[in-house]
């Protein structure tokens, strides 16, 4: 009986300090959330704080509310021109070879959830073979921040040709709509930063992302600092016919910097209601472009030479009359060969891009519209290659403050 009591005791005893021991953690973590919340909240102030110190309240409203859930429907559209240019200095002809490609419009619709100015965005396509597409973006009083990143593939090209002889036109231009036998992978990386000069009075956020309401018109210079970095990679041999034409051509890669000055204007003609236009001219400080070759028995020619060119051998790299290419028009005993042709890289500067942007917002309450434009040209030359790539969206958006 004794034993029975003792042991009751000590089961008494070690539930009873368990019960301690579990209110004592209980409070610990009561304590510690609390800490960490009061922290939050002083994180917080100091961020709202700063944010409203740094502009001109009479121009720039900041709004209590810091939290935006945006709902956005955008459309996003890049265009490659590739052109080649070919001389044949035996006749005196010259020949203009341009491929245009353009993918089906990148429309998609997406939910931007952000805190003051530092915000990102998840999307979703609607239209199929429009590639991939992500952004993220962060504006400040005195600076903004974007990056966007999009990678598709198209199979149509426009194919273009003009011939031209003692420096006339000769013959009918010929312009067609070319099916790939492969599709061309194209990406873009755009990076874009830029500084506010009159940043107490005038925001592009309150336009674009809408962390602040413009009052009232002003205007500022802005200084822009553009890294622009893309790959056109055509490389499957099912492309040959087009890669003959532009000298073994199978990819290129271009890594880009570029430096402007800028202006941009809010307009606001009414109580909640801003229009921004904003122009930036860049030149670019670093241009550099890597070429990737394939070596071909074929080339373009500007007639058909009466020769006999026999077999090729693979081993020797020739025809059987010695020569290491064959017109591509000899059509006879066609018999393809490539091999890696290597690679080479260019260094070039001083190139002139372009930098547009258009944005309205309207806000009432805690709610907000806006529609947004930008364009991009950015271009790049080597030797008779040049390739201009069209890079654009518009936007429309709905949002609210929490």
């Amino acid at each position: 009986m004794v034993g029975r009591i003792i042991i009751g005791c000590l089961l008494f005893s070690l539930n009873v300090a368990g019960q301690e021991q579990n209110t004592v953690d209980s409070v610990c973590h009561q304590d510690s959330t609390h800490t960490l919340m009061a922290r939050l909240r002083q994180v917080q102030n100091i961020l709202d704080t700063r944010a409203k110190a740094k502009v001109d309240p009479a121009y720039i409203e900041v709004p209590d509310k810091p939290w935006r859930v945006i709902l956005r429907y955008k459309e996003n559209v890049v265009d490659v021109d590739y052109n080649q240019s070919l001389d044949f200095p035996e006749t005196n002809e010259h020949s203009d070879v341009r491929l245009c490609f353009e993918p089906p419009l990148a429309a998609s619709v997406g939910v931007w959830v952000g805190y003051r100015g530092l915000g990102f965005s998840i999307s979703q396509s609607l239209a199929r073979n429009a590639g991939r597409y992500y952004s993220i973006s962060s504006t400040g009083a005195k600076y903004g921040f974007n990056f966007r990143l999009r990678r598709f593939n198209t199979g149509e090209a426009r194919f273009q040709a003009t011939d031209y002889k003692d420096g006339k036109l000769n013959g009918v231009p010929y312009d067609t709509v070319a099916n790939m036998l492969s599709p061309v992978w194209i990406r873009s990386v755009y990076v874009n930063g830029y500084y506010v000069f009159n940043g107490r009075h005038y925001s592009q956020a309150a336009a674009y992302n809408q962390s602040v309401i413009q009052r009232r018109s002003a205007g500022s210079f802005l200084l822009g600092l553009t890294w622009y970095q893309s790959s056109f990679d055509y490389s499957n041999i099912s492309n040959f016919l087009y890669m003959i034409i532009s000298d073994g051509i199978s990819r290129i890669k271009v890594h880009q910097a570029n430096l402007g000055v800028g202006y941009g204007y809010n307009w606001v003609p009414l109580r909640g209601l801003v229009v921004n236009a904003m122009a930036m001219p860049t030149l670019s400080v670093y241009n550099r472009v890597k070429v990737y070759r394939y070596n071909f028995n074929y080339s373009i020619a500007d007639k058909e030479p009466i020769d006999d060119y026999g077999e090729w051998n693979r081993q020797t790299k020739t025809w059987a009359n010695g020569k290491s290419r064959k017109p591509i028009l000899m059509y006879d005993n066609f018999d393809l060969d490539y091999w890696d042709g290597g690679n080479e890289t260019a260094y070039s500067a001083f190139q002139l891009n372009l930098d547009l942007r258009l944005g309205i917002a309207y806000n009432w309450k805690n709610y907000f519209v806006g529609i947004q434009a930008q364009y991009n040209n950015f271009i790049y030359k080597k030797d008779m290659t040049k390739v201009n790539l069209y890079d654009a969206y518009a936007r429309m958006s709905f949002g609210v403050r929490l």
